[in-house]
């Protein structure tokens, strides 16, 4: 009998383009750590410290377009996360940088956006989907920036409203016969900052990896209002994982720790490792004994 295969080819991502990134050697895909890598539905970027490449994977002599970010040699500053944001039609690349620097990216190479989230290296650039009220259908887009000890979560509906600006200017500025070239620091005051929330959560130490995990209720006891309150999911360098309660409300920005334990350095992925406390915290607790209280004695 024939050996069975359970993998099917869906596209190719040979380009000599790709022979900056290493391409060519043995492994180089898969043996290199500084190698970064984010899929989409037809395109794949890979990136390594200093420039990314932009690939249509579904059709090799496509889209490819390279981008090389404006990177300060002073600081030895380099590329440390990529992901894809996608809304709707619209498609544009983040990227972090080791300064704390969120630059996002049109499938051009254009620079689109350039924001200081907080000084430090950006580890991990991670977009999800949540329903915007336990109660109704509404969904949102929310874009998460992992910093060690660091948690900054942006809505996606003000990217989507930034992105939509830059594609009816680029529309715009098509027709011009001298469109205007803008650097980087041009570009930082063109826009307002993207509204976001920053948390600290070095409670434990910091973190190598973190998530926002979703929505979670107020703490008990707090009066009922519009207020929201995001779960979120620490692994620390030394394995401990946490739970934190994040408030929307700057004034009342306090972290509190939910649950703090030592795990396996084995796990990889936060969804197994947030399951895994839920599950640990429903099952029941053992009371402790209570000493026997003191017999009531008289004085003679």
């Amino acid at each position: 009998m024939s050996k069975r295969t359970h993998t099917t080819e869906v596209g190719s991502i040979a380009c000599t383009d790709l022979s900056d990134l290493g391409a060519g050697k043995e492994g180089w895909l898969v043996n290199d750590p500084n190698l970064l890598c984010a899929l989409d539905m037809h395109t794949i970027a890979l990136a390594n410290r200093y420039q990314t490449v932009i690939i249509n994977w579904a059709d090799p002599e496509g889209l490819v377009a390279k981008i090389r970010p404006e990177l300060s040699p002073i600081a030895s500053e380099y590329i440390t996360a990529i992901e894809w944001l996608v809304f709707e039609e619209m498609r544009a690349l983040a990227v972090g940088t080791s300064r704390g620097y969120f630059l996002v990216y049109d499938l051009k190479g254009d620079l689109v956006h350039r924001q200081l989230i907080h000084p430090g290296r950006i580890l991990k650039l991670r977009v999800r989907g949540s329903r915007r009220d336990l109660t109704q259908d509404t969904a949102e887009e929310e874009v998460c920036v992992v910093m060690p000890g660091v948690l900054a979560r942006f809505d996606g509906s003000e990217i989507q409203k930034m992105l939509q600006r830059w594609f009816q200017d680029s529309n715009s500025n098509f027709w011009d016969q001298k469109p205007k070239q803008r650097d980087s620091e041009d570009l930082e005051n063109s826009y307002e900052r993207l509204p976001h929330q920053l948390w600290n959560v070095s409670k434990y130490g910091p973190c190598a990896d973190a998530a926002i995990t979703g929505l979670m209720p107020p703490p008990l006891m707090e009066v009922q209002s519009s207020q929201r309150y995001f779960c979120a999911v620490t692994i620390g360098e030394d394995s401990v994982i946490s739970a934190f309660r994040l408030s929307e409300d700057r004034s009342r920005s306090l972290v509190g720790a939910i649950l703090s334990k030592v795990v396996p350095a084995t796990f990889s992925t936060i969804s197994s490792l947030s399951k895994m406390i839920w599950r640990s915290e429903q099952s029941p607790k053992k009371s402790e004994p209570k000493p026997q209280s003191f017999a009531r004695g008289k004085v003679s």
